[in-house]
C-alpha cells in the first residue's frame, strides 16, 4: 500500500518537484518500503529520532531536517543531515556554522519563512529576511539554497495560497538581490496542501500522511 501511495503522488507532481518523505514517528520498516519504491529524500522533525533511523538505514537516501532545530542538537544534526530545511535564527546559523567548521563540512540550508507572521511559529518574518540573509552570507560553512515555509495551517488548502505566494516572491527577489548560484529550492506544501503549493511555485514538497496514512 505504501508503495502505491508513493507512486501515485509521484505521478501527480511535476518532474521538477522533489518529494521529501516526511517520516516523523514512522517505523524503519515503513521507511524502507518507500525507499524501495523510489524515495530519495527522508525528512525528519527530530534529531534523536532521525539518528536512530539513520543508524539502521544509513546513506541509502538523503536526510533532511524539516522540524525546528534546538542549538543543543546541532552537533548531531550536522553529522546526520544532508540539508537543514528549517534555519530560523542567526544564533542557530552561527551554531551550525561552528559545528560544520569542526568537521570540514558545508551544510546546505533552507531559510524558514514565517509567512503567516504567527507569533507561536518559528521562522524569519518577511520584513526581516534581507537583513538576515546579509548576516548568514558571512558564514562560510553554510550554503543557503532556498526557502521553506509552513504557512498558516488552515482547513481549506486554497486559503494557504497567499502564504505560499508571499514566500515565492521573497524567493524570487532574493535570487536577484543576492545573486546566489545555488539558490534553487522552494520547499512548500504538505499532504493536504502540496497541490496548491506547486501551483504557487514550490519545487520541493514535504509529504507524510498521504503516503503513510494517519499517525
Amino acid at each position: 500500500m505504501l508503495k502505491d501511495n508513493f507512486e501515485n503522488i509521484l505521478k501527480e507532481i511535476p518532474p521538477n518537484v522533489e518529494l521529501v518523505v516526511a517520516a516523523k514517528s514512522r517505523t524503519v520498516k515503513e521507511i524502507e518500503e518507500v525507499i524501495s519504491a523510489g524515495a530519495k529524500i527522508i525528512g525528519e522533525n527530530y534529531v534523536k529520532e532521525a539518528g536512530e533511523k539513520y543508524a539502521l538505514i544509513g546513506k541509502k537516501v538523503e536526510w533532511h531536517l524539516i522540524g525546528h532545530l534546538q542549538k543543543n542538537k546541532v552537533k548531531d544534526a550536522v553529522r546526520i543531515f544532508d540539508m537543514i530545511e528549517s534555519l530560523d535564527s542567526a544564533d542557530l546559523a552561527a551554531a551550525i556554522n561552528k559545528e560544520c567548521r569542526k568537521v570540514q563540512k558545508i551544510m546546505p540550508v533552507l531559510i524558514e519563512i514565517n509567512s503567516a507572521a504567527e507569533w507561536q511559529k518559528a521562522g524569519i518574518l518577511p520584513e526581516d529576511f534581507n537583513a538576515f540573509m546579509e548576516e548568514i552570507l558571512k558564514l562560510k560553512a553554510i550554503k543557503p539554497m532556498g526557502l521553506m515555509t509552513m504557512g498558516a495551517l488552515l482547513k481549506n488548502p486554497q486559503d494557504m495560497r497567499p502564504f505560499f505566494e508571499k514566500t515565492r516572491q521573497i524567493f524570487e527577489k532574493a535570487k536577484k538581490i543576492f545573486m546566489l548560484n545555488d539558490w534553487k529550492y522552494l520547499s512548500m506544501g504538505m499532504s493536504d496542501s502540496y497541490k496548491v503549493a506547486i501551483e504557487e511555485g514550490a519545487n520541493m514538497v514535504r509529504i507524510g500522511t498521504a503516503i503513510f496514512g494517519p499517525r
